[in-house]
């Protein structure tokens, strides 16, 4: 125990000593390079994750995470760069710009320290709604571009938004939890 102690010590001390920018340049490669893992994983079906042929959306997941503790604009950037890197692995219409914008711009916008207590249940309840949210505005777009007839898209709608809703909230925690803890000690190195 007080040898674990001593590591995470010895481990802190040492990032205190990176300077800022060194702080700076890791900070966003973490953040860069967990955004790129999310996308890397939007497109797979591992056995188990799947609900109805449904995945987990992994970059509103990851959108969530990032707008919890940061300005709308800032929840807002992060949503159209992901959805427009959605958009370039998929088709550009509907796009994923647009809902994944109006996912950070709300969950930035919660009072969270009123309201949300920034654990797992209050995240994963976070990234249902969004997720049903964000559904319904890609199914508003297919229903505008006229795709399928509105019957046949918003019987869809409900089965996709619900198997989706289910599966992000609860793998939320999985990329949540160590981007929190991140940027936590990040946050603390530089209020020393």
């Amino acid at each position: 125990m007080r040898q674990t102690a001593a590591i995470r010590t010895n481990s802190l001390s040492k990032l205190s000593r990176w300077s800022a920018q060194n702080r700076q340049l890791v900070n966003a490669l973490v953040a860069v390079g967990s955004a790129f893992l999310c996308l890397l994983l939007l497109p797979t079906r591992f056995p188990g994750m799947t609900l109805l042929g449904i995945a987990p959306n992994w970059l509103l997941i990851w959108v969530v995470a990032w707008s919890v503790k940061r300005t709308a604009f800032q929840g807002a950037a992060a949503g159209v760069a992901l959805g427009l890197l959605q958009d370039g692995m998929t088709a550009p219409h509907p796009t994923h710009a647009l809902s994944l914008a109006l996912v950070g711009i709300l969950t930035a916008r919660l009072q969270k320290d009123r309201y949300v207590h920034e654990d797992f249940i209050s995240v994963s309840l976070i990234v249902f709604g969004m997720t049903v949210l964000a559904e319904t505005v890609t199914a508003l777009q297919f229903s505008l571009f006229g795709y399928n007839t509105l019957a046949e898209i918003w019987t869809r709608h409900q089965l996709i938004a619900l198997s989706s809703a289910i599966l992000s909230s609860l793998w939320a925690p999985v990329v949540y939890f160590p981007l929190n803890r991140w940027w936590e000690h990040i946050k603390s190195l530089e209020s020393l």
